[in-house]
């Protein structure tokens, strides 16, 4: 009787786990992306950031999130920030309240979503809602090349 009860459970759950975890697309590889930047990581000054994007077919992964972003999830750009004389921090492109590309405002030093408002800190930290989550961060290591990172990331397939 427990069988047959595992397996009914089991027949119902398993087309319903395929659509809440999917299976990776075909041809999708996991594994750190080079990215090229516009001005290296030896020139980037204090309150600045640099903008990327991801090479044609790539997605980073977000190491951490809040709001609309969760650990795991995709980003197609980033900053590469420096907060006052602190080591560079990048960040993923997506705002934590609706997931909306945000920009650098740079003569006020702050990161501003055109979408709802939201404002942030070079730390991350919410300046102005409506979102209350910070900025999602990107895992990325340094090369001998200034001009150059490597950020986790996705190479996507086919079926992405």
């Amino acid at each position: 009787m427990a069988g047959l009860l595992g397996a009914m459970t089991m027949a119902i759950l398993a087309p319903i786990l395929v659509y809440i975890i999917p299976p990776p697309a075909k041809g999708q590889k996991k594994g750190p992306q080079t990215v090229r930047l516009t001005k290296p990581l030896t020139e980037i000054g204090p309150d600045e950031a640099v903008q990327f994007s991801a090479p044609d077919g790539v997605a980073f992964l977000m190491a951490d999130g809040g709001g609309d972003n969760a650990p795991g999830d995709l980003a197609f750009g980033g900053y590469v920030v420096k907060h006052g004389e602190s080591a560079p921090t990048v960040y993923a492109i997506n705002c934590p309240h609706l997931g909306c590309s945000y920009g650098f405002d740079a003569p006020n030093k702050k990161f501003a979503c055109p979408c709802h408002g939201s404002q942030f800190r070079l730390d991350g930290s919410v300046l102005q809602g409506p979102a209350t989550a910070p900025l999602a961060h990107l895992s990325w290591k340094e090369t001998e090349d200034p001009s150059v990172i490597t950020v986790d990331g996705l190479t996507l397939g086919q079926g992405a």
